[in-house]
């Protein structure tokens, strides 16, 4: 099996290929893989960036979109127009190849980066709150201790016991209040910690190998905030995703 993955929910714009050691054969979560990515601190690029990074990726790899048995993406929480380029992209690639997707939470991808195995995932907001989420590993499945929201760093919702891990810039950006929430329970934190496309990926062939993925015209960003307006720099990239879909 070989799984596409995008990810641009952050400054961060990473593309990964993934494919199982055993080439044809279906995969469970956790399995033996081998991860090609390719990843770049990009800013807000990441409309002008992706589809080329994507073609590199595939021209180091040999493979064509054809080839791929299913396409992973960042769905979010994260940046508003970030998840929607990597959305929209991933719909425009699939729809061409015809592929099914699979959405992956940011925040899940940033616990599975983390290699520990109980993570609280938190990335900054902005405007004074976190998105934040909380698992624990359970043999090679991820179990959600509580689901993503946005919260006050102060306010976010407790766990229990020791030996939890802190990933995300959320440990940066709020460090002093998230260490006091989980005073004693934190074994250590990595708020430089990112998502990162060749986590989506593993993350998308253990859903695609579950059959839990989707047709591409179904594919939706995950939003935590709702967003009423948006700002000249976003509107431009919005503009730039577009015409380059169109384009392709």
């Amino acid at each position: 099996m070989k799984i596409l993955a995008l990810e641009t929910s952050t400054e961060y714009c990473s593309v990964a290929l993934w494919q199982s050691c055993a080439a044809g054969q279906g995969t469970a979560a956790g399995q033996d893989g081998v991860t090609t990515q390719h990843f770049e601190l990009v800013g807000q690029k990441h409309s002008e960036l992706l589809i080329a990074m994507v073609a590199a990726l595939l021209q180091e790899t040999g493979f064509k979109i054809g080839d791929m048995d299913g396409i992973a993406y960042g769905s979010g929480p994260g940046s508003f127009t970030g998840v929607r380029i990597a959305c929209g992209a991933t719909q425009g690639l699939a729809l061409g190849a015809g592929l099914n997707v699979s959405g992956i939470c940011t925040l899940q991808a940033l616990a599975q980066g983390a290699g520990r195995p109980r993570v609280i995932a938190a990335l900054d907001a902005r405007m004074g709150e976190i998105y934040c989420a909380a698992y624990e590993k359970s043999g090679d499945d991820w179990v959600t201790v509580f689901e993503p929201c946005l919260c006050k760093p102060e306010d976010a919702p407790q766990v229990s016991g020791e030996g939890w891990f802190g990933a995300g810039s959320g440990f940066t950006a709020f460090a002093e209040a998230l260490s006091s929430r989980y005073a004693g329970q934190l074994a250590g934190t990595d708020g430089a910690a990112v998502p990162q496309a060749a986590f989506i990926a593993e993350l998308g062939a253990a859903q695609f190998a579950r059959g839990l993925s989707v047709d591409a015209a179904l594919a939706q960003p995950f939003y935590l905030r709702d967003k009423v307006a948006f700002k000249t720099a976003e509107r431009e990239q919005i503009a730039l995703e577009k015409s380059l879909l169109i384009n392709k």
